[in-house]
């Protein structure tokens, strides 16, 4: 049988046979014992019972039960044999983290939630949990299949009035990690005293728990189909002031970044409450991120961007900072077609309430991003927005507008 196997592609070295998984005949990375005695890969043998196979693969006698028990000795082998083998280019196999057993997720989550266990006892519960989540997707659903989410908000939420304990920021930790249900999100958004808790933890001292709440309260308004329920999120003092002070001074911290934009722009669909972005300086803060942004993160501040413009008060404060026009003119056709639809909103609303606006798009080459726009491949919402502009603009384009540019002279938009 060993001599069957072929060799390992590229490095020249045969597998042990048994080191390779009965089932996919690759190196074994986390083997695991079935109750027949057989041992297979955790990925494998999990695949394997979850498309509703019931035996084992190998000697197709009923499992007895689907427990898994990691065949730890068989691992350390593995492990010796790729060290041994290192001169052909084998890695060794990282050693498997503890993957989450209901049994146990059951028991943390009791003691967690039990106000009658000591402090530092839930505490480490809490830890635990958050640990075994954040070490893979499946962790996360076996710790969510089991009320994990509704034990979770009752932590976060608990004793609110005496300030944030650590118990509360383990919780919001762990909360975080997982979607919540539209229910989940009503029950939060329509009751007052967690609203006004959560911009309160918007201060804290602490970075992570700063995000975390951001990051909930985001969370909480795109889940919430009510507009009743997201315009009261909306409306709670310094919320706005919370976000946007994220935004503008955490921006050395790219989960920071990324979260506190998805918080503005969930906070800015609501349309009554718009004017309390632009007061807490969102618009400045907008504008000077915006280069530092990956794609995603681009696309929803641009987005956040038209959302402002299209108040007085939000064109007013893009106007007063001299790089918005020149950043959206740059970013038409630069980002993605979402970008450039955005900015080309933005553009418009901008110019059809501002001479200076109109100039400064011209003066930035606007007029030739935006016949490129049109002859592009982007949406038709981008497309009739470059349209809109280009007729706003009409009067205002210079006589050498398109002799200045060299990007005009080309008869086909270069793709990238």
């Amino acid at each position: 049988m060993p001599g069957s196997i072929e060799p390992l592609d590229l490095v020249g070295v045969q597998i042990p046979y048994h080191f390779r998984c009965p089932i996919s005949l690759e190196l074994m990375r986390d083997p695991v014992t079935v109750s027949t005695g057989q041992t297979y890969d955790r990925n494998s043998i999990e695949s394997w019972v979850a498309t509703g196979n019931t035996t084992c693969p190998v000697t197709r006698a009923s499992l007895s039960d689907f427990t898994l028990i990691p065949n730890h000795t068989l691992r350390r082998l593995i492990q010796d044999w790729c060290v041994a083998n290192q001169a052909f280019g084998i890695e060794r196999i990282p050693t498997p983290k503890q993957p989450a057993e209901p049994t146990m997720v059951r028991t943390l989550l009791s003691q967690a939630s039990s106000v009658s266990s000591p402090f530092q006892s839930r505490l480490s519960a809490l830890r635990r949990l958050k640990g075994l989540a954040r070490d893979s997707e499946k962790n996360r659903s076996v710790i969510s299949s089991h009320n994990a989410r509704e034990i979770l908000i009752s932590i976060v939420f608990s004793e609110t009035a005496s300030g944030s304990s650590e118990l509360n920021q383990e919780a919001l930790a762990l909360l975080v990690m997982f979607q919540l249900t539209e229910s989940e999100c009503a029950s939060i958004a329509s009751d007052l005293n967690k609203v006004i808790y959560l911009p309160q933890l918007l201060f804290h001292s602490s970075i992570e728990v700063r995000v975390n709440s951001a990051s909930l309260i985001e969370t909480v308004l795109a889940g919430t189909r009510s507009s009743d329920f997201r315009a009261q999120v909306s409306n709670v003092d310094e919320i706005f002031e919370g976000v946007t002070d994220i935004l503008r001074n955490l921006n050395s911290y790219p989960r920071a970044l990324k979260i506190s934009i998805r918080a503005l722009f969930a906070l800015c669909l609501v349309k009554q409450t718009r004017h309390k972005a632009i007061q807490a300086g969102a618009a400045e803060a907008l504008i000077d991120r915006l280069a530092d942004l990956d794609k995603c993160a681009a696309e929803r501040a641009l987005a956040t961007i038209e959302l402002l413009c299209r108040i007085p008060s939000g064109c007013s404060a893009f106007e007063g900072h001299a790089l918005t026009v020149p950043l959206l003119v740059k970013t038409i056709l630069k980002i993605s077609d979402r970008a450039t639809e955005y900015a080309a909103g933005a553009l418009l609303a901008l110019c059809s309430e501002s001479e200076q606006s109109h100039r400064d798009a011209v003066s930035a080459g606007v007029v030739t991003q935006l016949l490129l726009l049109v002859q592009s491949d982007c949406t038709d919402r981008a497309k009739r927005k470059a349209q809109m502009l280009l007729k706003l603009l009409r009067d205002s384009w210079p006589e050498d507008s398109f002799g200045n540019s060299d990007d005009f002279a080309c008869s086909e938009v270069v793709p990238f």
